[in-house]
């Protein structure tokens, strides 16, 4: 593909060719590629599995650096269909390595058994609790922020909706990397990458269906049909050049600045969605080390 990072390129071969319309294979495919994956050095964190009592419970996995500051609610990809707390295992680790925040990751019922707003249920009832238990987790309930990757992260920006239409926990940041926020498909990225590596418009489509079923989309599903952006927290929102989601982040990006909200917005050039997996490549690397760098401020007092 003319104009991707010739060092990713040479890795799309390998990438499975996830089909959503297989939970089940997915899934298994999905944990095989993350246990691929070198594991980072887990000496400098405290690692603890909790249950956030909800209905029904919520299983984390807290991650904790010496001397942490602040916190994050992390939310692992998977197209609302995909993924747990063991294949988010090393990306949460290097997340609070990193970033030296305590990261709480959340164990969100997936679809299509679970769909909208299983998710979204799970996630606020962590974050109520990481707020209310905050001098027992050793963190600031001022410095909590929310994020994620892919459908982590429209879990987390349509929490920090409901955290501001419901007068719920202070979200100091939100992390949204490559998220997708929009049901419709109608920007110009979701129109032309139709088979771009890892992301393609089937998947996206199937990865709605199974979180929606029949239900009509609303802002906590989607956060891209909000109308109002107002009053929402400061944000770091990552996008990938050859990614269907693409030019819906950007839009979001823009809307919250222009309803007054702090935002910085990257752009990765040659990327394609999911591709910071390839840790080898050079800007894989600056991609994690820029996204731990900026939950670092994002958090700070």
């Amino acid at each position: 593909m003319a104009g991707m990072d010739p060092e990713l390129e040479a890795f799309v071969p390998l990438f499975p060719k996830a089909d959503l319309n297989d939970p089940a294979t997915a899934r298994k495919d999905l944990a095989e590629l993350a246990g691929a994956a070198p594991p980072p050095d887990f000496m400098e964190l405290e690692i603890e599995d909790r249950t956030v009592p909800a209905h029904p419970d919520v299983p984390v996995r807290i991650y904790r650096p010496r001397q942490a500051q602040g916190a994050v609610v992390w939310l692992h990809g998977g197209g609302f269909v995909m993924g747990d707390l063991n294949t988010e295992h090393p990306w949460a680790a290097r997340v609070a390595m990193g970033s030296g925040a305590v990261v709480i990751s959340v164990g969100y019922r997936v679809a299509p058994e679970h769909r909208f707003p299983a998710a979204l249920d799970d996630t606020y009832a962590v974050l109520t609790w990481a707020a209310e238990h905050a001098a027992e987790l050793g963190i600031d309930p001022e410095r909590i922020a929310v994020g994620g990757h892919s459908a982590g992260a429209c879990i987390a920006a349509a929490v920090a909706l409901r955290a501001r239409d419901q007068q719920g926990p202070t979200i100091c940041f939100q992390l949204l990397n490559q998220p997708g926020l929009d049901d419709r498909q109608e920007t110009w990225s979701a129109r032309h990458f139709t088979d771009t590596p890892w992301m393609t418009r089937d998947k996206v489509t199937a990865a709605w269906r199974h979180y929606l079923g029949s239900a009509p989309a609303t802002p906590y599903a989607a956060p891209a049909r909000a109308t109002d952006l107002s009053g929402l927290p400061p944000a770091y929102i990552a996008t990938a050049e050859f990614c269907p989601n693409r030019d819906e982040a950007v839009d979001y990006a823009l809307r919250l600045l222009q309803a007054g909200a702090s935002v910085e917005l990257h752009q990765w050039s040659g990327t394609f969605h999911g591709s910071q997996a390839i840790l080898s490549a050079e800007v894989s690397q600056r991609q994690m080390a820029e996204l731990t760098a900026v939950l670092r401020r994002g958090v700070a007092e």
